[in-house]
C-alpha cells in the first residue's frame, strides 16, 4: 500500500459525524487502529529502510474530569517490515525482517470543547516500550551471514493530536488521531549464523514512528439528554354554573316569611363563599290580579329580597333587581288563577 492511498483511506474514515459533543466525565474506554510509518534509521554506521506502511493498534482506559482534562493508560502495538539494512556504505546488506513495537503508556490529554460537533484534543504520554526485531538477515562482504532476533525495552514517549465526533449513542464517539511515538535507542544483538555462537556485534536503530488512527471511545457516565418538554394544552376554564334560590310569598303579599329569610341567608352565604361576580334578583307574581298591579307587586317582592341580602352582608352594588310581574310564570295558568309557585323571587348567583 502506498502512502498516498493510506492517507486517503484515513481521510475518508475520518469524515465528521454531526452530533453535539459533550465533555468526558468519569470512566471511559477506547480502542483504535490504523497505519504506521516507521522513520528510516541511520545510526552507528547502519542504515535501515522500512516499507512505506505498517500497522498500529491500541486500547486504553481512562478517566475524564468533566473540564476537558483526561488521564489514561494505554497498551499499543506497531509493526513494520524491514526492507534493508546497509552498513558502512553498503558493505553489509540485509534483505528481510520485521520490527515490532510494544508499549505501555500513561497519557494526559486535553479536550477543547468549542460548542461544535467536533472536539479537538492534544495529549502527551510517557511509558515503557519494547522493540522486537525478528528474522532480519544480513549478508557480510566476506560471505558471512548474520541475523538479528532480539528484544530490548526502553523509555518511550509520544505526542497526540486528534478529534472526537459524538455518535447518536450517548457516550459513544468516533476518534481520528495522529501520533508520534518514539523510544530511546534499543540495543539488539547481532548473531553470526555461519559460526555457531560467534558474536556479531550490536544493532542500535533509532525508533521514530508516525501513526494515523481511527478509533472508538465510550464514556460510561455521559448524561442522557432529557426528552423535550411538551407544553400541556391550555385548560379551558370551567363554565360558570349559575346557582338559583327561590323565595316564595303568600298571595298578594310582599313581606318575608321565616322560611324566606332562611333561603335568602343561604344565598347570601353562597355569594360570599364563591365570590360571585353578579347577583340577580327577579320578582314575579301569579295571574290573579291585573297585569299593572302584578308588576308593582313583583317589584316590591324583589326589593324586599334585595334589602334582606344587604342586611345579610351582600353589597348593594352587586345586586341587580328586576321585576317581571305575571309575564314569566313558573307554572303556566289561566288568567285569574292563584298559583303559589308563581308568587316568587328568583335569586341567581353568577
Amino acid at each position: 500500500m502506498t502512502l498516498r492511498k493510506a492517507l486517503l483511506a484515513a481521510t475518508v474514515l475520518a469524515l465528521p459525524v454531526a452530533a453535539q459533543a459533550q465533555p468526558v466525565s468519569g470512566l471511559y474506554i477506547g480502542a483504535g487502529g490504523g497505519l504506521n510509518i516507521h522513520q528510516d534509521s541511520n545510526n552507528n554506521g547502519a542504515r535501515t529502510k522500512f516499507d512505506d506502511i505498517g500497522a498500529v493498534g491500541l486500547a486504553s482506559i481512562g478517566w475524564g474530569f468533566g473540564n476537558g482534562l483526561r488521564a489514561e493508560i494505554e497498551g499499543s502495538y506497531r509493526t513494520n517490515d524491514i526492507r534493508s539494512i546497509t552498513s558502512n556504505g553498503g558493505a553489509v546488506r540485509g534483505n528481510s525482517g520485521y520490527l515490532r513495537n510494544y508499549a505501555a503508556m500513561a497519557n494526559v490529554l486535553y479536550d477543547f470543547n468549542l460548542g461544535l460537533p467536533i472536539v479537538p484534543y492534544l495529549g502527551v504520554g510517557v511509558g515503557y516500550g519494547w522493540v522486537d526485531v525478528d528474522k532480519a538477515n544480513i549478508a557480510g562482504p566476506d560471505g558471512s551471514r548474520y541475523r538479528i532476533e532480539d528484544t530490548d525495552g526502553r523509555f518511550a514517549y509520544q505526542g497526540i493530536a486528534g478529534a472526537a465526533f459524538n455518535l447518536p449513542v450517548p457516550g459513544l464517539a468516533l476518534t481520528a488521531e495522529y501520533r508520534f511515538y518514539g523510544t530511546l535507542e534499543p540495543s539488539l544483538n547481532v548473531d553470526r549464523t555461519s559460526v555457531v555462537g560467534a558474536p556479531g556485534g550490536t544493532y542500535k536503530p533509532t525508533n521514530y514512528n508516525h501513526s494515523a488512527l481511527i478509533g472508538i471511545r465510550y464514556a460510561f457516565n455521559t448524561p442522557v439528554a432529557p426528552p423535550p418538554v411538551v407544553a400541556a394544552p391550555p385548560v379551558a376554564p370551567a363554565p360558570t354554573v349559575a346557582r338559583t334560590y327561590l323565595v316564595f310569598f303568600d298571595w298578594d303579599r310582599a313581606d318575608l316569611t321565616d322560611r324566606a329569610r332562611q333561603i335568602i341567608s343561604e344565598a347570601a352565604g353562597a355569594a360570599r363563599s364563591v365570590q360571585s361576580t353578579r347577583i340577580e334578583v327577579a320578582g314575579h307574581a301569579d295571574r290573579s290580579g291585573t297585569p299593572q298591579y302584578n308588576q308593582r307587586l313583583s317589584q316590591r317582592r324583589a326589593d324586599a329580597v334585595a334589602a334582606e341580602l344587604v342586611r345579610q352582608g351582600v353589597s348593594r352594588n352587586e345586586i341587580m333587581v328586576t321585576a317581571f310581574g305575571e309575564s314569566r310564570p313558573l307554572v303556566p295558568t289561566a288568567d285569574g288563577v292563584r298559583e303559589p309557585q308563581n308568587r316568587r323571587v328568583e335569586i341567581v348567583l353568577r
